[in-house]
Order: C-alpha cells, then structure tokens, then sequence
C-alpha cells in the first residue's frame, strides 16, 4: 500500500471520526472502501451509458444486421 495525503474539511473530519464504523474500521479503510464503491459504480455507469448508445434508441443493432434474425432456428427441445 501507498501513503498518501488528502485535504477534507475539519467539520467533514470530526463527524467522520464520530461514526462507530470510522472508529472501528479507521479512516484509511474507510477511504479504501469509498474509493473501490466510486470505482466500481463509474463502471456500472459506464457499462450502461454505452448499453444505452448501442441498444438505446430502438433501432436494434442498425442495418448491417437487418435479417439475421430469419437465419438463426432455435434448437428442437
């Protein structure tokens, strides 16, 4: 792991080192926790931003795949 510093305001600070979970946890698992759920919902965000793009506006998968679906056949159960 790597040190680093960070600025955060004292009212922020004192009420974070007031929670039980900082106090059990200390503020640099704290941290780590924060920063893995940001990381981790920016690429959710991601993911469905670029779902959204490609599948988004109706029109499927846009012309370059017009008819394959009378190609395909579902196997015989």
């Amino acid at each position: 792991m790597r040190t680093i510093q960070i600025t955060i305001d004292e009212k922020l600070l004192a009420a974070l080192d007031a929670d039980e979970e900082v106090r059990k946890l200390g503020r640099s698992a704290l941290f780590r926790k924060i920063a893995a759920e940001f990381l981790e919902s920016r690429r959710r965000t991601g993911i469905s931003s670029r779902y959204r793009k490609a599948y988004g506006d109706g029109s499927g998968l846009g012309p370059e795949f017009a008819g394959w679906e009378r190609e395909s056949t579902w196997p015989a159960e």
